[in-house]
């Protein structure tokens, strides 16, 4: 990726959802071409000079000091996790010193970590690891989602089946948000680690395959992992309702603990322990009710 290019289109994409009205600009009269603040509008609200802000919109202010970049963050009303971003995209810019690589080690999964997520069995949990490679799945997490476990190592990756598995699609509730937001979450981590090659080459492959992936990579958001609802509509249960946890994995902040909660004694639960039931060790397929 162009280094250059990201920055301008982050700094640009953020000027352009404030209007001048919402920074408690006063009005000049003068005609917009361009939705948002202008350049100098949003350099007199960083404090810095018009040609500053502009050299560090187009990524040619070297590495610019933590109060400047808080100051940019201010005025374009960053939230945490957009200056984390915008932080690891000046790093890495034009004339910055440093800049994180993703180490080249295949990542593993402790023997602990397996033994959670087994204890976890009676709701869905799966390990993330970077560009949202799936590194370790339990049974309800295989049958919920898909079985990762029975792809190649190099295929198990959630923006890979979110975005490019058709089942996906079908199997997703609200598909639009999800895959969407999978893709903020992986523009976050090319900010990290600009010169990771395979998520790269992951990036290449959703933009040739995905139709709706390069006008939400262009959009700019970035996200990170947290907390929040997901629906799943399974064809042997029909409709599930989960409430989602995040976690970072200690001693390894690459590595992140997902866990879909339900509600005790809801529809949801019910239809886990039929799932349970269904892909225990030792049933077959025939054994499975088939979808009405």
């Amino acid at each position: 990726m162009d280094r250059t290019k990201e920055i301008s289109g982050f700094l640009r994409s953020r000027r352009a959802r404030i209007t001048p009205e919402e920074a408690g600009l006063p009005s000049d009269g003068r005609v917009r071409r361009v939705p948002g603040l202008r350049r100098d509008e949003a350099a007199r609200l960083a404090g810095v000079s018009t040609e500053y802000y502009t050299r560090l919109e187009q990524g040619r202010a070297g590495n610019p000091s933590t109060e400047v970049v808080e100051a940019i963050a201010r005025a374009l009303r960053l939230n945490e996790t957009e200056r984390e971003h915008l932080t690891d995209l000046l790093r890495s810019g034009a004339g910055a010193r440093t800049a994180r690589r993703a180490p080249a080690r295949a990542q593993r999964v402790r023997p602990g970590l397996h033994l959670m997520l087994e204890t976890l069995g009676h709701v869905p949990a799966f390990v993330l690891g970077r560009r949202t490679d799936v590194l370790a799945s339990n049974r309800l997490a295989r049958a919920v989602l898909t079985d990762f476990d029975a792809l190649p190592a190099t295929r198990r990756n959630l923006a890979r089946y979110y975005l490019l598995d058709p089942r996906a699609r079908e199997r997703v509730g609200d598909w639009e948000r999800i895959a969407a937001e999978t893709v903020a979450i992986l523009r976050l981590e090319a900010g990290r680690y600009p010169d990771d090659r395979q998520l790269a080459d992951l990036v290449g492959e959703l933009t040739l395959r995905c139709a709706e992936f390069t006008a939400w990579w262009n959009d700019h958001r970035v996200l990170r992992r947290t907390h929040g609802t997901k629906r799943y509509h399974h064809p042997l249960t029909g409709d599930l309702h989960f409430s989602y946890e995040s976690f970072q994995v200690p001693g390894d902040a690459e590595q992140t603990l997902c866990v879909y909660n339900v509600e005790p004694g809801s529809e949801t639960a019910r239809a886990l322990q039929l799932l349970d039931s269904w892909t225990a060790p030792g049933i077959t397929a025939s054994d499975a009710p088939r979808p009405s």
